[in-house]
């Protein structure tokens, strides 16, 4: 038997959802976007009262859409690409299937231990990202590919901001946990900058059958500095020592590089395929919400929740379900063509990104509707990914390669 006839034999041991990252935490994680939006929706509403978060309803929903919901993509996308990256096998099978379980436990506990231990809570929570940050390192280390060496520090700052979050939690310090929150949301939008540098400009070229508009380096660098540069001042507790014209004006300069290398990638060349255009408007949610965080601190009529917003249910929203879409296909061996539902959904959550930033802005005093049309847009939009996806993620490739 050859070393490819062995290889082939041990892949059909292996449940296809559990071949690849990208399958069962794309799948479990856009599911649970679903549930955990509509519960949050119930209970704001009192239409359900009686779950036993950890914590409020606040803190639940921030902590799970951040932890719960964005980092099992992120991990699900990052324990992928180090394929790609280093050629060499990643998480899958039984390490996987760890993987999963320890997210999943994560995520009841989060949901139904209100009566357990903080501190069981915790642990268990915590453990996601360290672990996944360790088994992303093992092979980019073995390959010696530094440059991908970034994405560990990333990770581990990540349970870092999460740690802050019960920490505000147990002391009771709202402020500690806005730390944490911010600070995570700051963090993963540099993230989306960085990979959105990567590939956008790639999957346009592409997608397109033009050409590749090449990076400027001190563009991208300084862009990426500026959200680096925010990021640290909130984690560090350093805003409170800075006029707030002068974090105005930093969150401007990098909403304005952000702008900037965005507009270079030529959006108005994508119109036709929706890969594309979903992904340009997901990142151009980007310089939106630094803006208004500019705006907000420049003492305007722009409240925290909306800026904050814009970068989460806007950027987040749109360039994690353009990205899932892109991903699944992709590593699935399948063409790079979406079913045409999916047009519906890449819209319903850019919608949902307009209504959570200028409807509830402009329009506050019709809240509650604006809510639940998010809230509703949101599921729909999801819920339509898990439903034509979950074919293509819990079968196996068409060109019996791994994975």
């Amino acid at each position: 038997m050859t070393k490819q006839n062995l290889l082939t034999e041990n892949e059909k041991a292996i449940v296809p959802l559990f071949r690849q990252a990208f399958r069962p935490l794309f799948l479990f994680g856009a599911f649970f976007s679903v549930i955990a939006i509509l519960l949050w929706g119930l209970t704001i509403s009192g239409h359900i009262n009686n779950l036993n978060f950890v914590g409020n309803q606040l803190f639940w929903h921030s902590h799970e859409m951040i932890f719960g919901f964005v980092t099992a993509i992120v991990i699900g996308f990052l324990l992928t690409a180090v394929q790609n990256w280093t050629g060499q096998r990643a998480p899958h099978g039984r390490t996987l299937i760890f993987i999963v379980m320890l997210w999943l436990m994560g995520r009841l506990a989060m949901l139904f231990g209100a009566d357990l231990s903080i501190w069981l809570v915790i642990g268990i929570d915590l453990s996601f990202l360290p672990v996944c940050a360790y088994l992303l390192a093992k092979p980019i280390v073995r390959a010696k590919q530094t440059k991908n060496l970034f994405f560990i520090p990333v990770l581990l700052l990540l349970t870092i901001c999460n740690a802050f979050m019960y920490i505000g939690l147990m002391v009771e310090r709202p402020d500690i946990q806005q730390t944490g929150s911010l600070s995570a949301v700051l963090l993963i939008t540099l993230l989306m900058t960085v990979i959105g540098g990567r590939v956008i400009p790639m999957f346009t070229a592409n997608g397109t059958q033009t050409s590749k508009v090449n990076n400027i380096l001190w563009l991208d660098i300084s862009a990426l500095i500026s959200v680096w540069l925010l990021f640290a001042l909130h984690f560090f507790m350093l805003t409170s020592f800075l006029p707030s014209s002068i974090l105005s004006v930093l969150f401007a300069i990098s909403a304005i590089l952000v702008f900037i290398r965005g507009f270079r990638w030529k959006i108005w060349i994508t119109l036709r395929v929706p890969l594309l255009w979903s992904l340009h408007i997901g990142y151009w949610f980007i310089p939106l919400g630094l803006m208004m965080f500019s705006a907000h601190y420049a003492g305007l009529d722009i409240p925290y929740s909306v800026a904050l917003h814009a970068l989460t249910a806007g950027a987040m929203g749109s360039m994690i379900l353009s990205m899932m879409s892109r991903v699944s296909l992709g590593h699935s061996g399948r063409s790079l063509t979406p079913k045409r539902l999916m047009s519906l959904a890449f819209m319903l959550i850019i919608v949902v990104g307009f209504i959570r930033t200028l409807l509830i802005w402009l329009l506050p005093a019709q809240l509650s509707l604006w809510l639940w049309v998010s809230i509703l847009a949101w599921a729909a939009a999801y819920t339509l990914y898990t439903i034509i996806y979950f074919p293509v993620l819990t079968t196996p490739r068409p060109d019996g390669r791994p994975g």
